[in-house]
């Protein structure tokens, strides 16, 4: 079973998002949550830090779509962390 925890921290004024070594239907929900929470610092700019994730199935793109429109709404964005690992799966979002 993956890793649930998104853990949110906040570095330099900017929150930042972990995620764990999965990312898939059973945790995506917990993506959201987080994503919330952190835009709730109200900053504009919230980070996704990737560099752990090595596995990221489709479940997890509603959320971090829905993060990328609010953030552009209010005039900021959301930056993805990512290992190579990752380079070929991220989708860009504009």
């Amino acid at each position: 079973m993956p890793e649930t925890s998104f853990p949110v921290r906040v570095v330099h004024g900017v929150p930042v998002v972990t995620a764990p070594g999965e990312i898939d239907i059973a945790n995506a929900g917990g993506l959201r949550t987080a994503l919330l929470k952190a835009a709730a610092y109200g900053c504009g700019r919230i980070v996704v830090d990737l560099t752990r994730t090595w596995f990221c199935d489709t479940a997890w793109i509603d959320a971090l779509t829905d993060a990328h429109k609010r953030a552009q709404a209010e005039g900021g964005e959301v930056l993805l962390a990512i290992s190579g690992a990752l380079c070929g799966l991220i989708p860009v979002l504009t």
